[in-house]
């Protein structure tokens, strides 16, 4: 029997694990379809406060000399800010953005628009927050710490796989960790999803945030968290991940089959959660600053004793796309920086938890983590 269920198997033998309910939120507007991106005006004529309040843009920079900036529906004094989205985004970011925008209009803006990846969907979310909850984003970096709701807010992706377009979670590099901003107020109030705005997605950036939610799916569906609606969103995910990278299809049936992949595994995760292999990319990211599909798909390729069936799905992947993953990226780190990604890592309570159940910490401990790591 495999190491994980081996694990949980013990543990439910001293105490049946009760699974917990929450009342998690779900974004209550999405439009779906080619082209879809045209409706934007018209969805947010409806949600302007006043002529002082404006829309906030922030978009991929590299769209900056694209047609889509001449398709942004600008009144008024709607401001577009470009933001670079080579690096996980920052708390300090987030915040110098706040106060950017306090001052330079007399309002509130009447909503915050994310266009791009998951870094593009995870500033605007954390903006919309910080609008109108006090002190530092780094403060908020957790489960349920807000306190007042965000003021509107749209995420567009222009990239599919990370489900933060429809995850109730913000993740921020902070100044001691990389943590989420967890919290109901989180989600998105409107999300469009246009698969023409996928077009033109490099082939790596393509197959790493595409993997992202592949690895969500193995996770959700895996976990001690598992409960009949994640499975359904988790299954549904699953099996438009096999179509996109195991099949061949056109490249229009792709691009919205991964654009409706990360909406199914962002749900499951939703109502559920990630695992070991985000846990421990976790820590990867903080310390190197490699980027979260990426750090994924490095933790996940040696985690066959905790999902063996997912690992070989996944090399079967990696195979047909040709892709090969970097080697010896741990091989020259000191033993203070293994230990700062362990215990970055550790602190992934939830993750953890779903993945081996209420006493997972009687049986990983620091070595076994680092076991993972120096084979990356």
């Amino acid at each position: 029997m495999e190491l994980r269920n081996e694990i949980i198997k013990k543990q439910n033998k001293k105490s049946p694990l009760k699974k917990p309910y929450r009342n998690f939120p779900m974004v209550p507007k999405v439009v779906f379809g080619e082209g879809s991106f045209d409706q934007l005006g018209d969805i947010l004529m409806l949600k302007r406060q006043s002529v002082d309040a404006p829309m906030i843009y922030l978009v991929d920079d590299v769209f900056k000399n694209s047609s889509l900036i001449d398709r942004i529906p600008l009144l008024f004094d709607d401001k577009i800010i470009f933001q670079c989205a080579e690096e996980e985004p920052k708390t300090e970011q987030v915040d110098a953005l706040v106060s950017k925008i306090k001052e330079d209009f007399k309002e509130l803006p009447s909503g915050v628009i994310g266009i791009g990846g998951g870094t593009m969907m995870d500033l605007a979310k954390a903006v919309a927050i910080m609008l109108k909850n006090k002190g530092t984003s780094a403060k908020y970096q957790g489960w349920d710490l807000v306190h007042k709701p965000a003021i509107y807010h749209v995420g567009i992706p222009t990239i599919s796989g990370t489900g933060a377009e429809v995850s109730r979670t913000t993740v921020l590099m902070g100044p001691t960790k990389k943590l989420g901003i967890n919290s109901d107020y989180t989600v998105f109030d409107q999300v469009v999803l246009d698969p023409d705005l996928l077009q033109g997605v490099p082939k790596e950036k393509w197959f790493f945030t595409g993997m992202d939610c592949f690895i969500h799916c193995i996770e959700s569906l895996n976990g001690t968290y598992l409960n009949a609606f994640s499975q359904s969103y988790g299954e549904k995910a699953l099996e438009l991940c096999k179509e996109v990278f195991l099949g061949d299809l056109s490249k229009s049936d792709a691009r919205a089959k991964l654009m409706m992949a990360s909406w199914h595994g962002g749900m499951s995760i939703a109502y559920s959660q990630v695992g070991i292999a985000h846990a421990l990319s976790y820590g990867l990211s903080y310390l190197l600053g490699i980027r979260h599909g990426l750090a994924n798909c490095l933790v996940f390729q040696h985690l066959g004793d905790f999902y063996p069936e997912g690992v070989r799905l996944f090399n079967e992947i990696l195979s047909k796309n040709q892709i090969e993953l970097p080697q010896g990226i741990c091989k020259d780190l000191t033993d203070e920086q293994f230990n700062t990604m362990i215990e970055v890592s550790l602190k992934m309570t939830p993750l953890w938890e779903n993945a081996l159940g209420k006493n997972w910490e009687s049986h990983i401990t620091p070595e076994i983590i680092r076991a993972i790591f120096n084979k990356i």
